[in-house]
């Protein structure tokens, strides 16, 4: 069984693929795809690019190119719910489009014939994740800590929109909008939803993790790629190193 290990930049997987044994490049549908083993099991690493169709065009390749038989995306996002602050993780437990409106012929978030505006995460594959990610000791001994406390690990809903959310008169409005029909998003980015549909369509097994850069807001204080290089990357390696060693 191959896995997946997707994220949109370089450097959300920034070190995994030197680790691999065996590792190889295949270029494929205009990207470059790294493959190896990794803890004795075979991964595929890509990098999506940014927004939903790229991230599907990736998903698609990896199925159907690659054989990916398990997705997991690795990257960052903006937190927007209570208590999910710069340095936290957020473990999706499911996927909506918070751009995605048909009404009226359907109701607001739900994809137009699938009758559902959620796609949820595999349960094996996520609490998988959960236990490595609270598991891995990032931030053990201070390192790569942004806060005195050590990041606390959320599971919960995920929005994904074609529009970078960088304001809070955004982020206020797109919750209240949300919690109108009974969605509480504890995070924002612009890939996985379109990752959950494509797996949902294969039924392939899928699982993400996203490190919070910031808060969606105008309060940001970190050096976004800074925080990528030094903080997100390395929560990746650490939590992915563990994952690896516990999936069956």
């Amino acid at each position: 069984m191959t896995l997946a290990i997707l994220s949109a930049l370089a450097e959300e997987q920034q070190g995994i693929f030197e680790q691999l044994e065996q590792p190889r490049r295949v270029q494929h549908a205009g990207r470059s795809f790294g493959l190896g083993l990794w803890y004795g099991q075979p991964v595929v690493l890509a990098l999506s690019r940014i927004g939903k169709v790229a991230a599907a065009t990736t998903a698609t390749a990896l199925i159907e190119r690659f054989g990916a038989s398990r997705i997991v995306f690795t990257g960052v996002a903006g937190g927007v719910g209570e208590g999910v602050q710069v340095g936290d993780v957020v473990v999706a437990a499911d996927f909506l489009q918070h751009d995605m409106n048909a009404a009226p012929l359907f109701p607001p978030y739900e994809v137009p014939l699938y009758d559902q505006t959620r796609f949820r995460c595999d349960e094996k594959l996520t609490t998988t994740l959960l236990i490595a990610a609270s598991a891995s000791g990032i931030c053990a001994g201070g390192r790569f800590c942004l806060n005195p406390e050590p990041p606390r690990i959320h599971h919960g809903l995920v929005a994904s929109g074609d529009r970078f959310v960088s304001a809070a008169s955004e982020v206020q409005a797109l919750q209240t909008a949300l919690r109108a029909h009974g969605h509480e998003a504890l995070a924002v980015e612009m890939e996985g939803a379109a990752v959950a549909q494509v797996c949902h369509d294969y039924g392939v097994p899928f699982a993400a993790m996203r490190s919070i850069s910031d808060r969606a807001d105008d309060t940001a204080h970190v050096d976004f790629p800074e925080f990528i290089r030094s903080v997100a990357s390395r929560y990746a390696q650490t939590i992915l190193a563990e994952f690896m060693q516990r999936l069956g």
